[in-house]
């Protein structure tokens, strides 16, 4: 560690820029150095900053993007000029969509560069621009002493607003230049804002006399977790989550319906809700798979971002600010009345397990949660089958804290959303919204930087894997006992299942298959071809204490390459 510089004292832009970083607390960030960049790594080590080396830097994007919602703090990817901006754009596209606290940093042209282009080395007409198209905002500074503003000016934005990517462009010139770096710049700690009384009491009342309520929740509802079911249960409130959302309230809660607003079923059911609560979630088409329900309830929407009261279905009771503490409120307004709403004739059945007196009845609490799961699994079965077992096993195997990465892949969203049955002290990393393919390997990564005491796990396609394939080389480097499951279904399986339901011939979805357990021992790790939930059980019970990742093959098509060995030891 070195001593940070003196108020006033004279330092480089690119020492300004990792005493910003350590002030605020980072003690791990992401990227490749560059012939740009190079001012920012030589100052590091000296700050107590560990690096990780991803081999491309839409790895390191996806790898800070999972480090921040693992870890509760900003992840931060340090990029050079040009194509390497551009490389993270769509992990920034990603952080953006999924509310995450990511911050990249990247030098940029020289601060008197002319507007006619010149030829210089990674020169691309405004990478401000073309970041402020993903990003929350692109802040090019002017001196060495706004870079300090700068990184402030972000760490401001993920602790008291809606938590979302920020870019930090430093012209490469300023990097060398020595000036006085100012006072250090800290971000304020900011606490909650205090609830409004009178919304609070409002939306209370409303929940006191719902007959039918539900709660719907998505990730910004996670630091709230304990106060959700507690407050489900004071309800007897039925529990959907979005993907973001997964395992907020255990899964196996008799009121949880998991991950199932995408089900006709859940759908059809949330609509004759006489008041929804929706905590942390934009209700957007990517959690609903089409367009959001028409609710003939009361809507109350919990946010932290008041745009989003009026964003997709609007707010009948708009909460603003913080989800714990709103929670917290509401939950003391709804003991302080009476919360034993009346159901209404024929919602329950005249026997505890019987069947509702109509087919459209759906009865209340546990008895009616474990309707609508059978109703919703009955949507699905024949298309889900071939993943349940094996997605058993692997819940089987892992802790209750394991952290799964997940990929747009149908054997994630189709799959283990829905299937594999998550508490809060698990996590799921799903790509929701902007819907990236190749996330969850270098997530994986990311996630087990920072949490190096917690099994991970990546569950992937073998398409999807291909985006992101030689962050093996990284696990490998770092010897990160990492599973990697594929499900291998010979290409782009959504694509070819949508080409065919137009009644097209499927075109360029079928890709030659590759031996992806031997492509991972080529970079260093482990790998094996899985045939039955019994062999990936035990295969990822080793791979969970081998050094280095190991990749295992579930083959759904019949020309995955023949390779069952998992040696005991990677090759070095």
């Amino acid at each position: 560690m070195t001593t940070p510089p003196e108020e006033g004292e004279a330092v480089t832009g690119g020492e300004a820029v990792v005493r910003a970083l350590a002030s605020h607390g980072v003690t791990d960030a992401f990227g490749i150095p560059g012939t740009h960049n190079l001012e920012i790594y030589r100052h590091l080590r000296a700050y107590g900053v560990r690096h990780v080396t991803p081999r491309h830097e839409q790895g390191a994007g996806y790898a800070a993007d999972a480090y921040a919602r693992v870890s509760g703090r900003p992840g931060v990817a340090i990029t050079t000029t040009g194509p390497a901006l551009l490389n993270i754009a769509a992990a920034v596209g990603q952080a953006h969509s999924d509310s995450v606290p990511l911050l990249v940093v990247s030098p940029g042209m020289p601060l008197r560069h002319p507007r006619q282009s010149t030829g210089l080395l990674h020169e691309m007409r405004s990478q401000t621009e073309a970041l402020r198209g993903v990003a929350a905002f692109s802040h090019r500074v002017s001196s060495v002493e706004e870079i300090g503003s700068a990184v402030a000016r972000a760490f401001t934005l993920f602790r008291t607003g809606r938590p979302r990517p920020v870019h930090v462009e430093v012209p490469l010139d300023l990097l060398e230049t020595v000036e006085p770096a100012g006072p250090v710049r800290r971000a304020p700690l900011a606490g909650p804002p205090a609830p409004d009384p009178a919304a609070v009491g409002r939306a209370a009342g409303v929940l006191r006399a719902a007959r039918r309520p539900a709660l719907v929740l998505g990730g910004g509802a996670r630091a709230a977790a304990a106060e959700c079911a507690a407050l489900a249960e004071e309800l007897g409130a039925p529990v959907v989550t979005t993907a973001n959302g997964k395992g907020v309230v255990d899964e196996r809660h008799p009121l949880s319906l998991g991950v199932s607003l995408h089900s006709p079923a859940v759908q059809k059911w949330l609509v004759d809700r006489d008041v929804v609560l929706a905590v942390g979630t934009e209700l957007a088409e990517s959690d609903i798979w089409g367009p959001p329900p028409a609710l003939t309830g009361t809507l109350i929407r919990v946010d932290v971002d008041p745009a989003q009261m009026y964003a997709g279905l609007p707010a009948d009771v708009p909460l603003v600010g913080d989800a714990r503490v709103l929670l917290g409120a509401l939950l003391a307004g709804c003991r302080g009345g009476t919360c034993d709403a009346p159901s209404e004739p024929g919602d329950i059945p005249s026997e505890p397990g019987g069947t509702p007196s109509k087919p459209d009845d759906v009865p209340a609490g546990p008895v009616g949660v474990r309707a609508l799961r059978a109703a919703r699994d009955d949507e699905t079965r024949t298309r889900d089958a071939r993943w349940l077992p094996y997605l058993r096993a692997v819940r089987r195997v892992l802790a209750e804290d394991a952290v799964l990465t997940s990929d747009s892949a149908q054997c994630c969203y189709y799959g283990a959303l829905p299937h594999l049955p998550l508490g809060p002290e698990g996590r799921y990393l799903h790509p929701t919204g902007f819907g990236t393919l190749g996330y969850a390997l270098p997530a994986a990564i990311g996630a087990k930087t920072a949490c190096p005491e917690r099994q991970v796990v990546a569950l992937s396609g073998d398409g999807g894997l291909q985006f992101s394939v030689q962050e093996l080389a990284t696990a490998a480097q770092l010897r990160l006992p990492l599973p990697v499951v594929v499900f291998d279904n010979g290409g782009y399986g959504e694509i070819r299942e949508e080409m065919a339901a137009r009644g097209d011939t499927p075109l360029a979805v079928d890709l030659p298959a590759v031996d992806l357990p031997a492509l991972a021992r080529a970079y260093g790790g482990r790998g094996a071809v899985v045939r039955s939930p019994e062999e990936l059980a035990d295969a990822l019970a080793r791979a969970l204490t081998a050094p280095g990742p190991t990749v295992l093959t579930v083959p759904e098509v019949s020309d995955v390459p023949e390779v069952t060995d998992v040696p005991e030891e990677s090759p070095r």
